[in-house]
């Protein structure tokens, strides 16, 4: 009978006993699961699950009902139980997910909110803290407004990109009533994260493409890095552009077509990036989103984890529900035709990519969330670990196209430093390697000092 009480609960914590002279063991765990999705305590079962029973179930119940109402503020919903198993009298406290948020441990000189990580009830950071309060006060942070005016800002790509995307011009009252500006001319935290201007300083974006399978130093070990800064559509589109930009589409011959293997789904990664922008915690200072590519898989880490609820990896992804952190943001990128509104998006990653050519069940795209940060990992399809070749196939890679560009760029001398930004390469190693050796090796770039192949002074030119 206990094991199904256990299996039913959202979240597990056992007492042997009660303790009344340090109840702050017990409390933590009470606060904890009010502020996150509720939970149950067991009174009298150890910790690998034994029953020990108690002594007097109606004393301690007593005791229990008191010392929340008097050191939970405010006080949350909760019901006692006594079950009876093998004999032995245990107490099932069941504590529910709270909408008042924060719920403190308020006792000896101290006032503290608890959060659950894992199986343990630790002190919630300042960040959670300030989380919890906009959650009790049923707000969100993009829709705080702050002390910047409308009219110091432009917003260029909004609107043309809003017009590009839904046909329909953004007109001055849909600031306010999308939730982006007050009557009074004042932004949001949204409006301000949707001007041109970078003015909130944790809207970054952070690309790394690692030279192998694990990270390793910027400067020895990485092929490609970027980072990025302000309106949320032009990271969207910079990040979108790294992932292009570091990946290969190879394609194999049939015998009257072609077909296209990419190494991600397009669609996929974009679900991915508008999930890390939409569903971020912009609370947690000097945060930012992480791509991160590999040989083998692509990361997109984000800092927050998920708003309400356990884990992601402990939930059914077709069976999961969408709780928006900042739902005037994912409402305009709803608009803006950038995401479903039903929240499909991790549904949309796994469908999307099981359509690539040459998928299979161990390339399924995976999610992770902790109390801090939300991870998605997409699988190269492409990736052959032995090195081993496709017969028959040819690899048409984003490098070639870029290369082509180059030449048509060195139509008139330019200096190495010229070609690398007009490509957006910032490692020079890799530039020699990937891009001005081959172009030099085959004859469609020249120096403009043959000569001199170190000269200080030296250009290139289209051969």
């Amino acid at each position: 009978m206990i094991e199904k009480h256990i299996a039913e609960a959202t979240e597990c914590d056992f007492k042997v006993a009660l303790e009344t002279k340090k109840p702050k063991s017990w409390l933590k765990s009470v606060s904890a699961f009010a502020n996150s999705i509720g939970g149950t305590l067991f009174f009298g079962v150890a910790d690998d699950r034994s029953i020990c029973g108690l002594e007097n179930v109606q004393t301690d119940a007593e005791i229990i009902s008191r010392l929340i109402k008097e050191r939970i503020t405010p006080l949350p919903q909760f019901v006692l139980t006594p079950v009876q198993e093998d004999g032995k009298n245990i107490l099932e406290l069941s504590v529910a997910s709270g909408r008042s948020t924060p719920y403190y441990y308020k006792a000896d000189g101290i006032m503290e909110a608890y959060i659950r990580v894992g199986n343990e009830s630790i002190v919630a950071p300042d960040y959670v803290v300030n989380e919890l309060i906009l959650k009790g006060t049923n707000r969100s942070f993009d829709a705080l407004v702050t002390d910047a005016k409308k009219s110091d800002y432009s917003f260029t790509l909004l609107e043309a990109t809003y017009l590009e995307r839904t046909g329909l011009h953004f007109e001055p009252s849909d600031y306010i009533s999308f939730g982006l500006a007050n009557k009074d001319g004042f932004l949001t935290n949204a409006g301000k994260l949707l001007a041109d201007q970078h003015i909130v300083y944790n809207s970054r974006l952070f690309c790394t493409r690692w030279n192998g399978l694990e990270k390793g130093s910027i400067f020895d070990d990485a092929l490609d890095d970027k980072e990025y800064e302000g309106n949320l559509i032009y990271l969207l589109q910079s990040g979108s552009n790294f992932v292009r930009n570091n990946s290969k589409v190879r394609f194999a011959k049939e015998s009257q077509y072609r077909v296209d293997k990419p190494d991600y789904a397009d669609r996929a990664v974009t679900e991915a990036l508008v999930n890390a922008l939409i569903h971020r915690d912009l609370i947690v200072m000097g945060s930012e989103i992480h791509i991160d590519m590999y040989d083998d898989r692509l990361e997109i880490q984000s800092p927050g984890g998920m708003f309400e609820g356990k884990p992601i990896q402990e939930y059914d992804i077709d069976t999961i529900g969408s709780v928006r952190r900042n739902p005037i943001i994912a409402d305009l990128f709803h608009r803006m035709k950038f995401m479903e509104r039903r929240g499909s998006g991790l549904k949309k990653i796994l469908s999307e990519t099981a359509k690539l050519p040459g998928y299979s069940e161990q390339l399924k795209p995976e999610f992770y969330s902790t109390s801090t940060d939300f991870r998605v990992v997409l699988k190269n399809v492409n990736f052959n670990l032995n090195g081993a070749t496709i017969q028959d196939t040819i690899q048409v890679t984003i490098q070639d196209k870029r290369q082509d560009e180059l030449v048509a760029f060195c139509a008139e001398a330019r200096t190495r430093e010229e070609m690398q930004s007009f490509i957006g390469i910032s490692n020079r190693s890799h530039f020699r390697k990937a891009y001005l050796n081959p172009l030099l090796e085959s004859g469609k770039l020249k120096m403009t000092i043959p000569d001199k192949p170190n000269s200080k002074n030296q250009k290139y030119m289209k051969a």
